[in-house]
């Protein structure tokens, strides 16, 4: 695959005046090293926790996809259910087996159900059985739910959910989405770590179209891409901006501007080059077929991909899982879909 390379040159260097809280005295390449470590860091801690694996959970669920065109409320689907499958078996219903019993009431939707069904939904979309003597050791407390759906491809969806493995917090997962048409549409789906650390994808279309990620260690920014493009086709023919940001370093290409500008602490740098390295996908980011080549001023070059190499594998699975939702979309929405079904729908048709 043939590489495009945008070679410019650019400001780097020592800045004698403090634009920020950052200290200026600190080079470019000192800033790099500190703020890679901390992304390596950061993920390394990630990658070993409970939420991480619910954010890998990706099994093909595509021959038990259930076709929704109705609209629910957390209201409607409010209380708390434990994970019983009932005997009994309705025919030619997309839910034909209740698998949650209603034992309480809160307003909430909370959900008790065994891991085994969590890490592996095909044991949740398809019954077993045996799976019906396994401890309710995994919760779901949704305190934000709706999805209205509208034909024509239109819907607006809320979704803020917290989950507790054997009654440990292992973090949160925001999601808001709407979508009007074929191409007005947008997301922001945020996981939030019990280590205080948080990665988040938003993608947005209309007159220009943003699409982002950020790893966080609470509100300070690790890593984050920004891409903005003209009109609602993505490509890098329509690039308008290119951000990256590591830690106090920004990296901006513009097509605006003749050079990439890159800042220290907020301040406009004066030495060095920087090489930003493309494939001929036209959707590459620092995650998928872009790079960073980076020239210190003492002459020095090393490539981003390198640096943060041994987070890039987390963090694309990472990214990846946000962006599609499926977490949301094969887990929560299939159990609050089937509770509203077996509430509401079942009872009205039987």
């Amino acid at each position: 695959m043939k590489k495009s390379i945008l070679v410019i040159s650019v400001v780097i260097g020592l800045a004698a005046v403090s634009c920020s809280k950052f200290d200026t005295s600190t080079s470019l390449k000192q800033s790099i090293e500190t703020s890679v470590e901390k992304i390596n860091n950061a993920v390394a801690e990630i990658s070993s926790t409970k939420g991480y694996q619910l954010l890998c959970v990706s099994e093909d669920l595509s021959k038990s996809e259930i076709t929704f065109n109705d609209s629910i409320t957390l209201a409607m689907i409010a209380g708390i259910y434990d994970y019983s499958p009932d005997t009994v078996f309705y025919h030619e219903n997309p839910f034909p087996r209740k698998l949650f019993k209603k034992t309480g009431i809160s307003d909430n939707m909370i959900v008790n159900m065994p891991q085994k069904l969590v890490l592996h939904p095909r044991y949740m979309h398809n019954f077993y059985e045996s799976d019906s003597a396994l401890a309710n050791n995994f919760t779901i407390t949704a305190t934000d739910y709706h999805f209205y759906y509208s034909w024509f491809h239109g819907y607006d969806y809320k979704l803020s959910a917290g989950f507790t493995l054997d009654q440990e917090d292992i973090g949160s997962l925001e999601i808001v989405s709407a979508a009007k048409m074929y191409h007005d549409f947008s997301y922001l789906s945020k996981y939030s770590f019990t280590e205080g650390y948080n990665i988040a994808v938003e993608f947005m279309t209309g007159d220009t179209t943003t699409s982002s990620f950020a790893l966080c260690n609470g509100d300070q920014v690790l890593l984050k891409e920004t891409r903005t493009f003209i009109g609602s086709r993505c490509s890098r023919e329509c690039e308008h901006q290119y951000t990256l940001t590591i830690g106090n370093v920004d990296i901006v290409r513009s097509s605006e501007f003749d050079s990439i500008q890159v800042f220290l602490d907020g301040v406009l740098q004066q030495k060095a080059a920087v090489k930003i390295v493309d494939e001929s996908d036209s959707t590459g980011t620092i995650c998928h077929h872009r790079d960073i080549l980076l020239t210190y001023d003492d002459g020095t070059t090393v490539n981003l991909s390198e640096l943060i190499s041994p987070a890039l594998k987390t963090l694309r699975t990472l990214v990846d899982s946000l962006h599609s939702m499926y977490f949301a979309k094969n887990i929560v929405d299939y159990i609050a879909v089937g509770i509203y079904y077996h509430e509401y729908y079942i009872p009205h048709h039987h």
